[in-house]
């Protein structure tokens, strides 16, 4: 790659030239990358810790592997979707190393219960997000890498070190958890209405 413009400015710089400053060790155009993909990234980020400060280590320490494994970036696919894969292993990593997951017995069929809840047809995409940190930290993971990420459990299990019945047993809480939540939801609905 070669800048089409003599002395272009970070800001300005496509996809490619971006990634050629970065290349180039230019801290300008490192600070652009993350810039511009951070506050996407974030969002990622803060699915897989337990609060928001933890999940700017683990932006910051993914920023730092994405620039120095830029040179393995083959152009294939989605620049985005490289950098949003190096975040999720880069919080996994954290995850197991904290020992953030509590290992349930496995079972061999996990049950999903189907969701008949009003309030689920009224939540946002934001409200659910919040309902999804809610949950604890193993069940919330699995759930975020089957459900958003869409890993399988055999990829969820090799990620985590556990086997795949952990990851279907994990799931299914997670789902079970979410459920209750939301009948809880509609319960605190149907109150605040019946109080009127």
């Amino acid at each position: 790659m070669f800048f089409k413009k003599a002395n272009i400015r970070p800001s300005d710089a496509n996809e490619a030239e971006l990634i050629e400053g970065c290349l180039k060790e230019d801290r300008r155009f490192q600070k652009e990358l993350y810039d511009r993909y951070a506050s996407k990234l974030m969002a990622v980020c803060y699915r897989y810790c337990k609060n928001r400060e933890e999940a700017q280590d683990v932006l910051h320490e993914g920023f730092i592997k994405a620039v120095k494994n830029l040179h393995r970036f083959e152009g294939k696919g989605s620049f985005e979707g490289w950098l949003r894969r190096i975040m999720v292993n880069t919080a996994l990593e954290n995850f197991r190393k904290n020992k953030h997951l509590v290992v349930v017995e496995d079972i061999e069929h996990a049950e999903s219960q189907r969701v008949e809840s009003k309030a689920l047809d009224k939540m946002s995409a934001e409200e659910l997000l919040r309902l999804v940190n809610a949950l604890p930290a193993g069940f919330r993971v699995v759930f975020n890498l089957y459900a958003i990420e869409g890993y399988s459990h055999k990829e969820i299990a090799e990620q985590l070190q556990i086997s795949i019945g952990t990851s279907k047993s994990q799931l299914s809480r997670a789902r079970a958890a979410l459920q209750n939540m939301i009948k809880g939801i509609d319960i605190e609905v149907y109150n605040e209405y019946a109080q009127r």
